[in-house]
């Protein structure tokens, strides 16, 4: 599955003004949660933070794809944020991570888990998507990129 298909306007924001991986990881969660509708923002929360117990998800040059699991939805969803300035997030060539793709998928969707990580990865390994995504001075600018992006 494609970051196009599970990402969504009200799940994008551009230079969001936090400055810790908690922070970040929670304004990640609240945006999840209204979008999937039944979703708690709490357990969203945990299921990224038991995946960052296992190794951190940044991927390194300023990227970072925090991902977890939904026990309660058969949908997947994406969130997209960049933040004002980069922040520590453990990742793993230590540099400080100002791009955020999340994804929460359902827990009985491991290939399309896989595959899907591998898409968002492929995209943002693309030096100019990436230049082109940090430019971005908004939400709707930031989605525009990415739906056209292939």
């Amino acid at each position: 599955m494609k970051l196009q298909e599970i990402l969504s306007l009200n799940c994008t924001s551009c230079a969001v003004p936090v400055t810790s991986k908690k922070r970040l990881l929670e304004q990640i969660c609240q945006l999840a949660a209204v979008e999937i509708g039944n979703a708690d923002p709490s357990d969203l929360l945990d299921s990224l933070l038991d995946r960052e117990k296992m190794g951190s998800t940044g991927i390194g040059n300023g990227i970072a794809i925090p991902h977890g699991r939904l026990s309660n939805s058969h949908k997947a969803v994406a969130v997209l944020i960049t933040t004002e300035k980069a922040i520590d997030f453990d990742a793993i060539d230590n540099r400080d991570v100002d791009v955020f793709i999340s994804l929460f998928v359902p827990e009985d969707s491991c290939q399309e888990h896989l595959e899907t990580l591998q898409c968002i990865a492929k995209l943002f390994s693309n030096k100019q998507t990436i230049k082109q995504v940090r430019k971005c001075s908004n939400d709707k600018q930031l989605y525009d990129l990415i739906q056209q992006a292939s």
